[in-house]
């Protein structure tokens, strides 16, 4: 005979529903009897609505997600012998930060054992981005991790079925119940991950605007505010900066053309706001990690981020000399007027850029590795007619249509005075 279970799913979802707290047994046992298919995918449809519409404590959203990263293993890298920080974005358009920066820091003394994502929709993702470097594979185990970890100090890895599988659960669950927003469930999902990473500390990149997943400073603010609370409850220095997505980063999108700009970033170049992100988040994470020693902005001008980035690359199986794909199809988008470029929408970049190829709608959808956009101005910039303001990239010219009609109100030309003002690129730093 089996062993009676302690709880009822239905009286936990009441509980919530009407907006009670939930004690840390409700929550161990029912994310734990989820995980285990006790409890069915409508009932935790119907606690995770709940949740979304009566929100979670603190001490509840902490306990969420202990529960979730006890479902899995927590990967520990004491024998490295040397801090390991590590950085997680929530997702924006232009986003190749984690590439040029996980080598940055580990050029700074300190080991990144990053797990990287896909990317889904308009937002891109690393391991997509990475794979456009031939050969390299993301596909590690903790003991090859480790030795990357300790030939190159840093790694970019997916997440592998033993961490927090909870998570893998729920979200595939929320992604088609309409609870997504639900804030205690994106932190729970988050930091479960980034807790089992093993990770002695974490800097949390939380974009806002059009092209990231919060669009208000308040609702990021109150995300940040969550995680570094659940961070720092964990025994792990947490700490989040709040970074602006109202305009793509960077100059490109798309998985190729961004690997390039984030080599270029490593050679010392590239645009200057991925450079001064990467420097912030750098700075950052070191002093998260207690290290006080190189500066991340010296490591790119030396050469030795540029050193850990290529035996990063080899050590995966990469090779860090790789010639991208081109796309064979090549669409300029110019100017109709003299003027200034008023307004450059990062949503609708994402968007075209999904469209062209370069992202995906379903996890297993396959991506154009050549596909993207490049972007040749940005906002408040003085353009004359006939100028190419964006490059489209594909490989199919069927798709060229959708991704015009994505872009019709992504960018404008204007008078001076209409430029649309911009979120700062660095908005806010929480600490608690």
């Amino acid at each position: 005979m089996s062993t009676p279970e302690p709880f009822a799913a239905v009286d936990i979802i009441i509980a919530k529903r009407d907006k009670q707290s939930l004690s840390a047994d409700q929550i161990d046992w029912i994310v734990d009897a989820y995980t285990r298919g006790v409890v069915a995918d409508e009932q935790m449809s119907a606690l995770a609505m709940a949740i979304l519409l009566n929100g979670m404590t603190s001490d509840e959203t902490i306990r969420f997600t202990q529960a979730m990263l006890g479902t899995g293993i927590r990967l520990n890298w004491d024998v490295l012998g040397r801090p390991t920080a590590d950085k997680h974005s929530t997702g924006g358009v232009g986003d190749k930060i984690t590439l040029p920066l996980a080598p940055v820091v580990a050029a700074c003394g300190v080991s990144v054992p990053q797990l990287g994502g896909r990317g889904l929709g308009h937002t891109g993702g690393t391991m997509d981005k990475m794979e456009a470097l031939r050969g390299w594979s993301g596909d590690l185990t903790p003991d090859e991790m480790l030795a990357v970890l300790q030939n190159a100090g840093a790694v970019i890895a997916a997440a592998g079925p033993n961490l927090a599988p909870a998570d893998k659960k729920l979200y595939a669950l929320r992604d088609v119940t309409g609870t997504v927003e639900a804030i205690p469930l994106i932190c729970a999902s988050i930091m479960s991950k980034k807790l089992a990473e093993g990770t002695g500390a974490l800097v949390l990149d939380v974009k806002v605007g059009s092209g990231a997943f919060m669009k208000t400073v308040e609702r990021a603010r109150e995300l940040a505010q969550t995680m570094v609370a659940v961070g720092n409850g964990n025994g792990v220095t947490t700490r989040a900066l709040l970074t602006a997505m109202d305009v793509p980063l960077g100059r490109t999108a798309g998985n190729a053309l961004e690997v390039q700009e984030a080599i270029d970033v490593l050679a010392g170049g590239g645009p200057s706001d991925v450079v001064e992100l990467t420097v912030t988040l750098a700075r950052e994470m070191l002093d998260a990690a207690g290290v006080h020693g190189k500066d991340p902005a010296d490591a790119l001008r030396d050469g030795s981020a540029m050193d850990h980035w290529r035996r990063m690359v080899t050590a995966q199986g990469g090779d860090p000399d790789t010639v991208f794909p081109v796309a064979p199809i090549q669409v300029d988008v110019t100017a109709d007027r003299d003027g200034y470029l008023t307004k450059l929408d990062a949503f609708g970049v994402g968007v075209a850029a999904w469209r062209l190829g370069a992202g995906r709608a379903r996890k297993e959808d396959a991506v154009d590795l050549a596909a993207g956009i490049v972007w040749h101005a940005v906002p408040g910039a003085a353009v004359r007619a006939g100028q190419p303001l964006l490059t489209l990239h594909t490989s199919r010219e069927e798709l060229l249509p959708l991704a015009e009609s994505a872009l019709r109100d992504a960018y404008a030309v204007g008078a001076a005075d209409e430029v649309q003002p911009r979120l700062p690129l660095v908005i806010e730093r929480i600490t608690a």
